[in-house]
């Protein structure tokens, strides 16, 4: 981009003596008394910018967000012109744009210029010319007259400009070389950065005329308050049943209608009768001619138009039904096209004017809590055809299959019926009958009826009746009823569990999978053990529970049966000394419930599948979302009446993880992996599809039930959560580290591709990380406390804040992805602290974890807990803290907030601080700047770890680590 040059700039803003008002953006209070109609020409500092690099600076702000770093703030006119210059590149890519030769400054110049004849495009502009704030139309000459353009004309400028400037620099590779035809010369100049076009003087005015008509001729309302514009009008309807259209009239009626009012038509009997019209309070010069312009275009485009040209003052056409069909069909696209105004009626748009079908799903009744039916059980369904609202006999279709016309009224309403759509009727009535589908084709017929169709024909109405209605009005949480709390229960389980628990029970009922995504800490362990307790209690099944969780919850797995059901009997399929083959089918069999881990789950799967599981429960069921691995594959070979998946983080990054979980929940009912991808995943992730969002929503939703801790109405006792950041500097030794490492490493990745440049980049952002962390970690040096004083800052404000927590008698979780910083934090802080520091790794042995959990909880316990990020981010109750340190970054959120809610969550009773530090001017901060303004998206864009940063750009990636000189200096 080129630089930018400082100037200054006169604008027009309200003020009052001294000074102008500052921008409401600011949320300042106004300087003094202003006027409401004080307006006065202040001088201001200002930068300009060329066309092409405002293009580039537009569009690279995200529209929707307000600043795009903290400390700056977009003003309301920057963002209107931003969403300018997306409007901008929509029309390049619409091929809304025209060539064009001006005159300027006395030379001819090539142009490209936006074509803003369709009609959709007019809607736009039209909207933003009523949306632009009046400080768009401040800029003034600092001295001298001023013609102050109106909204519309200042809008067309600038679109103009930018599309220009966008189209000559980005094909500028397909310019034609030099040559002294006059033509070509015009052409090539539309290419270059050099738009004159030099040739003698009468050549040029020859082609400026030859390129007027042809524009002329391609538009001929290209400019003015008005363009012409045409309406078609249906016969009246009477009467009822199918009517054959034999001697229907149908009027195609002549207007003129405004630009910036689309709404206002002029009928061309008044234009006929005036010579001038106003509009808008603005009057339109010539309007017969405008017209007689439109009318002559639109007969080209449309000949039965030229039937009404013989009369003298033409205001309509009368066509036949037939015409009217190709007008509709194939004309009108055209006219808009070519920037003729069309207003059909309104059913012509409208599903309900086509043929379609109608379906009626029903099932028998299935055996109480036999879970016979799943996705794989049968469900019996009934089509008919409908045309528009009302079903058709096979009479009335035979009527219309005659008709032979595409235009038809039924029962008092114009519908279209095509040759193709009754192909397709034929088609489909040759198969009509009694007929089975899965339950997950029902499913899908139901909650998402237009990715369905029938015979190629669309799903007008979907009927649902017998048990199949009960399942899909039980789907509907807010209608399922509520069970009783399981007598065996010890303990009350709040209202939002109960609804949980009875939820997950009718879902096993129907033998469909279910996936709890409640937040951390509101309970899914408690909703799980008491389904246990009721199928028991209820005889519905004699089989054993599988449970798989990460490996530090083994043992707070079986503590928590304990608790809330001793009757239950609990087995742990863990360690070297386990149970193999024949013996385990034996022992799990004597059980009630089995508790495993995802590391035993894919070594002793075949084993394992050797049970007839009642459930298989996976706790923390993020740990499949890779499909591919051994372990997802091990989970999906698992034989069980129910399966449910529990995780406060259904998609972590990309949706390929919600099809991994329900693959094992509902095998096949999202489809293959690849047809998933194409159908939902590409649409959603790669162009942001609402409408697929939507779908995919309304598929998912009844198997997902997700509550936050944040809504009171779940849980009204727990206390607040404060997030600080908390940043840091840093020292001299960490600067010089840090930008050596930055200049070997960009040197390096720029000349590397593939998996190298990946490897690389994952590489240079682990040392930076360790560097912002302490150089000790970087250099591998042993831990010393002697030799950690004063080398870092984020170690010397994490011994301040710990000094503040400890002496108000709290407790701390430190959170570090990092087992070498955690050696280092240990020894380090029990050395300046004379404090015990608890320190969970990977490494620790797991009756060791338990031990130190408990040592922590307990009032007397240590007050720092030290936890790697990996084991102990996910499944432990830490209810002791209420400080939560985040001592390096995880760039994934949802895993930062899982490692916070080990403190944040049920059992809580003190305010949860939690701090996240932040090295400045590092990449520490600008990768934190880039998640505040994806927050919404994070989910979506934001991979596991660093494996997003891999895909930026070399310039990115320079701009992301290198250190702003602030922190040079």
């Amino acid at each position: 981009m080129p630089p930018a040059e400082e100037g200054r700039l006169c604008l027009l803003l309200p003020a009052d003596a001294h000074a102008p008002a500052p921008s409401p953006e600011l949320g300042h209070a106004p300087l003094g008394e202003i006027a409401p109609d004080r307006l006065a020409l202040w001088q201001v500092d200002a930068l300009t910018l060329d066309p092409a690099a405002a293009l580039a600076l537009l569009t690279h702000v995200p529209a929707n967000v307000i600043g795009p770093r903290p400390g700056l703030i977009l003003g309301t006119d920057f963002r209107y012109w931003s969403q300018v210059a997306h409007l901008a590149l929509a029309l390049i890519a619409g091929q809304h744009i025209v060539p064009a030769l001006v005159e300027m400054d006395g030379f001819a110049e090539a142009r490209w210029r936006p074509w803003l004849e369709n009609t959709a495009v007019l809607e736009q502009v039209a909207a933003f010319v009523r949306a632009m704030p009046p400080v768009c139309r401040a800029a003034r000459p600092c001295k001298g007259t001023w013609k102050e353009p109106s909204p519309r004309e200042l809008l067309t400028h600038v679109l103009g400009l930018l599309v220009d400037q966008a189209v000559r620099t980005w094909a500028r590779d397909i310019a034609p070389g030099p040559t002294p035809h006059l033509v070509q010369a015009w052409l090539r100049a539309l290419f270059t950065p050099e738009a004159r076009v030099t040739d003698i003087p009468e050549e040029i005015a020859q082609l400026r005329r030859l390129v007027r008509q042809w524009m002329e001729r391609a538009a001929p309302l290209s400019a003015g308050r008005v363009r012409f514009c045409l309406r078609l009008d249906a016969p009246d309807l009477e009467g009822e049943g199918i009517v054959a259209p034999t001697n229907e009239t149908w009027t195609l009626r002549y207007f003129l209608q405004s630009r910036d009012d689309p709404s206002l038509l002029i009928p061309a009997d008044q234009v006929w009768r005036s010579r001038t019209l106003k509009v808008l309070d603005r009057y339109v010069p010539n309007p017969q001619e405008a017209l007689l312009q439109g009318l002559g275009m639109a007969a080209r485009l449309f000949p039965p138009i030229e039937r009404s040209l013989q009369q003298p003052r033409p205001t309509e056409c009368r066509l036949s039904t037939e015409e009217a069909y190709v007008f509709l069909k194939d004309v009108a696209p055209l006219l808009e096209q070519s920037g003729i105004g069309v207003l059909l009626p309104s059913w012509w748009a409208q599903r309900a004017s086509r043929l379609s079908a109608r379906v009626t799903l029903r099932t028998a009744p299935a055996e109480e809590g036999a879970g016979l039916l799943g996705l794989g059980g049968l469900v019996q369904f009934d089509w008919q055809l409908a045309l528009g609202d009302e079903s058709l006999s096979p009479e009335e279709f035979l009527a219309l299959v005659k008709l032979k016309t595409p235009l038809v009224r039924v029962r008092g309403r114009w519908v279209e019926i095509s040759p193709e759509q009754i192909e397709r009727a034929l088609a489909f009535w040759e198969k009509r009958g009694r007929r089975s589908l899965s339950m997950a084709e029902a499913l899908h017929v139901v909650l998402d009826p237009t990715s369905v169709s029938v015979d190629g024909l669309e799903i007008a109405d979907v009927r649902v009746e017998g048990p199949l209605r009960d399942l899909l009005e039980g789907l509907e949480h807010a209608r399922l009823e509520r069970l009783p709390q399981p007598r065996g229960f010890h303990g009350r389980l709040r209202p939002y569990q109960v609804d949980g628990f009875s939820w997950l029970v009718f879902l096993r009922r129907w033998g469909l999978g279910a996936c709890l995504a409640d937040d951390m800490g509101l309970g899914k362990t408690p909703q799980t053990i008491a389904l246990f307790l009721y199928e028991r209690e209820q005889g519905i099944t004699h089989r054993p529970a599988l449970v798989v969780c990460p490996t530090s919850v083994l043992v707070n797995w079986k503590r928590e049966i304990e608790r809330f059901a001793p009757s239950l009997r609990v087995m742990l399929h863990h360690g070297p000394n386990r149970l193999r083959e024949g013996a385990f089918v034996e022992a799990a069999q004597a059980h009630d419930v089995v508790i495993t881990s995802y590391a035993i789950l894919h070594r002793d799967v075949e084993t394992l599948a050797r049970v007839p599981w009642s459930d298989v429960v996976l706790d923390e069921a993020q740990n499949i979302k890779n499909p591919h691995t051994k372990t997802a594959q091990a989970a999906r070979q698992l034989q069980a009446e129910f399966r449910l998946a529990l995780t406060g983080t259904p998609i972590e990054n990309r949706l390929s993880e919600l099809w991994s979980i329900f693959a094992f929940l509902n095998p096949g009912y999202l489809g293959t992996l690849r047809q998933f991808r194409a159908t939902f995943a590409i649409p959603i992730e790669r162009y942001g599809s609402e409408e697929h969002t939507r779908r995919l929503r309304r598929l998912v939703g009844p198997f997902i039930l997700r509550r936050v801790k944040t809504d009171r109405s779940i849980i009204k006792d727990l206390p607040p959560k404060l997030e600080i950041k908390v940043y840091v500097t840093l020292t001299q030794e960490q600067v010089t580290l840090y930008q050596a490492v930055v200049d070997s490493a960009l040197e390096a990745i720029a000349g590397s591709t593939g998996m190298e440049r990946r490897g690389l980049v994952l590489s240079t952002l682990m040392k930076l990380k360790q560097i912002c962390n302490h150089p000790a970690q970087f250099l591998g040096e042993s831990p010393d406390v002697t030799r950690l004083e004063g080398r870092s800052g984020k170690l010397q404000r994490l011994v301040e804040m710990l000094d503040e927590i400890l002496a108000e008698g709290d407790k701390a979780l430190i959170f570090t992805q990092f087992r070498r910083m955690g050696d280092l934090l240990k020894a380090y802080l029990e050395h300046v602290l004379g404090a015990d520091v608890l320190w969970l790794h990977g490494g620790v042995p797991q009756k060791e974890r338990q031990s130190l959990i408990d040592a922590f909880q307990s009032p007397s316990g240590p007050p720092i807990f030290l936890l790697s990020l990996r084991a102990g981010g996910t499944g432990l109750n830490l209810t002791a803290a209420n400080h939560v340190i985040h001592f390096d970054r995880w760039w994934n959120p949802a895993v930062e907030n899982q490692a916070t809610d080990r403190a944040y969550r049920i059992g809580q009773e003190h305010t949860v601080e939690v701090h996240k530090f932040i090295t400045v001017g590092t990449v520490e901060e600008r990768i934190d700047t880039l998640l505040e303004q994806k927050k919404d998206l994070a989910d979506r864009i934001v991979g596991t770890g660093e494996d997003w940063i891999t895909e930026l750009s070399t310039e990115e990636l320079r701009e992301l680590f290198t250190l702003r000189s602030e922190v040079i200096a």
